[in-house]
């Protein structure tokens, strides 16, 4: 019989990462009732009884589980069940698979999925006749792989009624030719003029994609995220009654916080509905306590918000600076209404002026309301004017990195940094500055948007190269690296104080719920550039497995 004091479950052979800055680093940790309640050495072992599970980890790191600030699981898990263009950049292969998609359910009213990038076609603008030659009888509705735009057919144009006469939403474009007719690319909010019609998938249909995105994300070590949009958006369903559905049946092992979408074609009448939703929809390991705002779009179609106009193909000044959703006075009111009342703000703020606008929503929300523990935090933050960098420091306001994206690839250097131009282009991802300035760090995938693989997101916040880069790429803005453990701290402790969850997990400290990664190897001990190749064996939940590789 164990002896009533034994852990369950005592890890040791470290090394143990802690991100804990009093014991940064030890050989064993043990673990009852689902709480850590030793970290240290050989001292450890005395904890270990006849029914304690014991992990050797044999030299091989083990870490506080990642945590995923910003993601949106059921729109990835869906995709994985639907035509995924994901995983390459191929126009012909997109097509094929479309074609076989369509072939293989002929039953289907609609064809979609979606994943591909903008990279794959001239001025990432395809067609529709291109989607016509191997699906003219149905409706195709595919999303890019930033979900800010989608790529449709003329059948789903028809469906539409979208022609030469059809106006541009507020919040969108519709791309057309030298005649004014729509050429099948739908940016932002026109996106929506074809994503209403399509019908709604089952709850069934839900459930099984939020489960088959949990799945893959513990795969990569994640325990805990903040799903980035809880609501109804363009093409994406609301993800609440499937993460009921999961909690009430007791298969949401992930601890959630949920974004809940601010319907940027409102206004502050919405503020009671969200207080409302918040109370009705916190369930389990479920809680409602943010808002998202998104205040701009994309780079890459010319949406982000920016300080002053995007460039031409030839380098001239355009007329066009992007698009502000929300009206930057309007929203300092809603940030400080919604500060007042205790939700966090979770903006979507990616180009210079978009980040500006946020900043200046919570200056006015600290101004009105005092210092509160609401912990409003940016995501994206592709461009920064240097001057707002030592303002997330200053305003409290933690910078939500998706570090991934911070390497030269073809969307950077074909569609990006041409139309922004020099000066701003070295603005891009300031990781570094955020860093040495004070700014609290969080990180997040934005899956489906990218990988949701942490490793490979902390492999680029290291190297600013992307982990399939070809030899020879040189690093994008190589003062703005974070040192490794700064990019882990971001992925755990980081994220965990973005989504009000540092008292409980975040790192492998005595008193904190034991959510824990184990990888292959120790990344701090091998190369910066081989970080990307680092695979997780096994995932736990408050000490119990939730995901083991298969040579674990």
């Amino acid at each position: 019989m164990s002896h009533p004091q034994a852990a369950d479950l005592v890890l040791t052979g470290g090394p143990v990462h802690t991100v804990d800055a009093a014991r940064s680093r030890a050989t064993a940790v043990a673990v009852r009732g689902g709480r850590i309640v030793a970290v240290g050495h050989d001292e450890v072992h005395e904890l270990i009884g006849t029914g304690t599970e014991v992990v050797d980890l044999a030299g091989r790191l083990l870490l506080p589980g990642f945590q995923d600030a910003h993601v949106h699981p059921q729109g990835a898990g869906t995709e994985l069940g639907l035509c995924h263009l994901n995983d390459t950049v191929d126009p012909k292969e997109y097509l094929r698979r479309v074609k076989a998609f369509a072939d293989d359910h002929p039953d289907a009213e609609w064809i979609t999925g979606g994943g591909w990038s903008m990279e794959a076609f001239p001025g990432g603008m395809p067609t529709a006749a291109l989607l016509d030659a191997v699906v003219p009888d149905r409706p195709v509705f595919l999303p890019n792989r930033d979900h800010h735009g989608a790529w449709v057919n003329s059948r789903a144009l028809e469906r539409a009624g979208i022609d030469a006469r059809t106006a541009d939403p507020a919040d969108g474009r519709i791309e057309r030719d030298a005649d004014g007719n729509p050429t099948g690319m739908l940016q932002e909010g026109a996106a929506h003029l074809v994503s209403r019609l399509m019908p709604d998938r089952t709850p069934e249909e839900q459930l099984a994609a939020l489960l088959r995105a949990q799945s893959v994300l513990h795969s990569y070590g994640v325990t805990a995220w903040q799903d980035a949009i809880v609501g109804a958006y363009a093409n994406m369903t609301d993800p609440t009654p499937a993460y009921h559905a999961a909690v009430d049946r007791g298969l949401l092992t992930a601890r959630v916080v949920g974004a809940l979408w601010w319907d940027r074609g409102r206004g502050a009448e919405q503020v009671p509905e969200l207080v409302a939703r918040r109370e009705e929809l916190s369930r389990g390991r479920f809680r409602a306590t943010s808002v998202k705002v998104m205040q701009d779009g994309i780079a890459e179609n010319h949406t982000a918000a920016l300080l002053g106009p995007y460039l031409t193909g030839c380098g001239c000044v355009s007329d066009n600076s992007g698009i502000s959703f929300v009206e930057p006075d309007e929203l300092k009111k809603y940030v400080t209404e919604l500060d007042a009342l205790g939700f966090q703000v979770h903006f979507h703020a990616l180009g210079d002026r978009a980040v500006r606008e946020a900043l200046d929503a919570v200056e006015a929300a600290r101004a009105a309301n005092g210092w509160r523990d609401t912990r409003h935090h940016l995501a994206h933050l592709q461009v920064v004017h240097p001057e707002d960098v030592p303002r997330f420091r200053a305003l409290g306001a933690t910078a939500n990195l998706q570090t991934l994206w911070a390497a030269h690839e073809p969307q950077m250097d074909e569609l990006t940094i041409p139309f922004l131009g020099p000066e701003r282009a070295a603005w891009q991802y300031p990781f570094g500055d955020l860093l040495r300035s004070g700014a609290t760090l969080a990180a997040g995938s934005d899956w489906p948007v990218s990988s949701p693989d942490p490793l490979a997101a902390i492999h680029v916040a290291v190297n600013r190269i992307a982990p399939d880069a070809p030899e020879g790429t040189p690093a994008f803005l190589p003062d703005q690296k974070l040192d490794l453990g700064t990019a882990v701290a971001a992925y755990t402790a980081g994220s965990a104080h973005a989504n009000h969850l540092d008292d409980i997990t975040g790192s492998i400290t005595v008193g904190k719920l034991a959510d824990l990664v184990v990888l292959d190897r120790d990344p701090f001990t091998g190369p910066p550039e081989e970080i990307s190749a680092t695979r997780v064996l096994q995932t736990f939940v408050e000490g119990r497995r939730v995901y083991a590789a298969t040579d674990a």
